[in-house]
């Protein structure tokens, strides 16, 4: 089943825009897309189910006959284990049809595993508190009681400021019977605050460069937006750039939300990368619109992998010799 048909001709690319609902970030995508000249498909990932039988080995209720020429990764549905590993699965079988998939399966298992994104992180030498995942409870202790500091206690699978716990003695971690999977991920605990106020940066990456950053401001140390903290512009900052360009090559992402703190030494530090990032508080403080920042970047991979293939299928153009024999 091919993809459909290439921008200007018979038809607009395709776009398979991912999403648990159509919430206003959705919406906005959609438009973008639209504006643009493509084709928009919304579809949740538990509409779309494997199929041997099929040409591909998908089906895709509202996508006809034809595969999508490109997949836009907004929110993947809840679910138990083995329902979001199935739709996990649909990624990377789409990837290995040839299409386009932004984020794809590896980037989004990579953020939505913090304790990955941690080791990866780490792995390319990039500053990050020093982090731990177990499933002992007298694991966890014995790193709470070595440590002798604050540490934070986060959901493994966690987002937008959820379930954080401050942790400082052994008497602070909760039963284990309460810790979300049974999985215990500490981290140190870098934070700092100045004057009652608690602060952090939040660094948007899109193919490959910063289009846009924001210091979120809080009067507790759980500084995300969702949680009530205010978003602020900031100065272009090339450690911060350069930081968070990194971390995101790190998880193999290629559209990013990349958390960083500043120590209390003005070291900054990678704490989190967000494959699904929405960007309510990163529009306020910016002015920018980065559903159609998105969009575009997203169009432009996409026309720049045809302009690879059309080039790899060229035949190649016949050697002239230098030196021609004279005409008799």
């Amino acid at each position: 089943m091919p993809p459909s048909a290439e921008p200007g001709k018979a038809g607009a690319p395709r776009i398979l825009l991912v999403t648990a609902s159509l919430d206003r970030h959705a919406r906005e995508l959609r438009a973008a897309f639209e504006g643009l000249g493509a084709r928009v498909v919304v579809s949740g990932l538990a509409d779309v189910g494997f199929d041997t039988g099929a040409s591909d080995g998908l089906a895709f209720p509202t996508l006809g006959e034809t595969l999508p020429d490109a997949v836009c990764v907004r929110t993947m549905d809840g679910g138990s284990f083995e329902a979001v590993t199935r739709r996990l699965s649909i990624l990377h079988a789409l990837g290995r049809l040839g299409i386009l998939v932004s984020n794809d399966a590896r980037a989004i298992e990579a953020c939505v595993d913090k304790a990955m994104t941690s080791f990866l992180v780490a792995q390319a030498g990039l500053p990050t508190p020093r982090g731990w995942a177990v499933e002992s409870r007298k694991e966890a202790e014995r790193i709470v009681a070595g440590e002798n500091r604050a540490l934070v206690l986060k959901p493994l699978f966690g987002a937008q400021g959820k379930g954080l716990k401050l942790i400082g003695s052994v008497d602070d971690l909760p039963p284990a019977g309460e810790i979300a999977g049974g999985v215990y991920y500490l981290q140190r605990f870098i934070g700092h605050s100045t004057a009652g106020r608690w602060s952090d940066y939040r660094v948007l990456v899109s193919r490959g460069r910063v289009v846009a950053a924001m210091r979120r401001e809080a009067a507790c140390w759980i500084t995300n937006i969702k949680q009530g903290a205010a978003a602020h512009p900031v100065e272009p900052d090339a450690e911060l750039e350069e930081l968070a360009i990194n971390a995101t090559a790190a998880v193999g992402g290629d559209f990013c939300g990349v958390d960083i703190l500043k120590d209390a030494s003005g070291r900054a530090h990678v704490l989190e990368v967000n494959s699904m990032p929405a960007w309510t508080g990163l529009k306020k403080a910016s002015g920018l619109d980065i559903a159609a920042i998105r969009a575009g970047d997203l169009l432009a991979a996409l026309a720049e992998r045809r302009r690879e293939g059309d080039a790899r299928s060229s035949p190649a153009p016949a050697l002239v010799p230098a030196l021609a024999p004279a005409a008799s």
